[in-house]
């Protein structure tokens, strides 16, 4: 086990360890530490007491390497109570990762709570069965979070829950943001809730969106996954996000489904 996903090397560049690697290769990464980690640059960059970040879209451009990454932030449209976000991921001067993110200020503490979600299912006490996912590369991000399913499977059609949390920090020498265990999560709603059978389809995400309207408290979140697709069209992965208190947030992700290269 790496000791973080992320060695900062200094002046917004970060070594990747192969505790990032995803499913699929272990020299690429997967999508939810390079999402938590421009997260993590948006809540640093000229941060506005009282406001928060509420919304990141992370928009992945190539298979992004376990290599050296460079994160730049800037400040689009600039406000007190609104401000939009932007960033980019390079690898060798070649984007990789585009971001936004939408900074808004907190609501204030009397506003009384509106919340639709049910109430997630308790937290396993034990993992369970990871599920039979042949031909995949686990010991990266897989082995580097720590999973106790609910309902599915990973590698097998259908709905799934999870609870999970990381078991090493986003980047060495740091604790992580709510922010950032979401976004190292929210990823893998489309390998816990895909309803298509990996072995017989190609399936890409070239994105993800969170939205949290409030910010998780603890280490364990919940992701509640599943997908709709179309022949003729596409796949829309959808996730609810929640921690022991309740849903906080939202996850969606637009996929490529093909026929695997032959």
């Amino acid at each position: 086990m790496m000791e973080a996903f992320y060695r900062p090397l200094g002046g917004g560049r970060f070594a990747s360890t192969p505790a990032t690697a995803g499913p699929w290769s272990p020299g690429f990464q997967h999508g939810g530490p390079v999402s938590a980690l421009i997260g993590r640059a948006f809540e640093r960059h000229d941060p506005v007491p009282g406001t928060r970040v509420a919304r990141v879209t992370v928009e992945i451009l190539s298979p992004v390497p376990v290599a050296e990454l460079d994160v730049n932030v800037r400040v689009v449209r600039p406000g007190k109570r609104i401000a939009l976000l932007g960033g980019e991921i390079t690898h060798e001067g070649r984007p990789v990762v585009r971001a936004t993110a939408w900074r808004i200020m907190a609501a204030p503490a009397h506003l009384v709570p509106v919340v639709h979600g049910s109430a997630p299912p308790p937290l396993p006490d034990s993992p369970g069965p990871f599920g039979d996912w042949p031909g995949v590369h686990l010991d990266g991000y897989l082995s580097a979070m720590e999973w106790r399913l609910v309902r599915g499977a990973f590698g097998e059609p259908g709905p799934g829950t999870v609870w999970a949390r990381p078991r090493i920090p986003l980047v060495a020498g740091e604790a992580d943001t709510p922010l950032a265990r979401t976004l190292t999560l929210a990823d893998s709603a489309s390998g816990i809730g895909s309803q298509l059978d990996l072995s017989k389809w190609m399936i890409i995400n070239t994105d993800v969106t969170v939205a949290l309207h409030r910010d998780p408290v603890g280490d364990w979140l919940c992701l509640d996954a599943s997908l709709d697709a179309s022949p003729g069209g596409s796949a829309l992965c959808q996730g609810t996000l929640a921690d022991r208190s309740g849903e906080f947030g939202r996850a969606l992700q637009t996929l490529l489904v093909d026929e695997p290269p032959a």
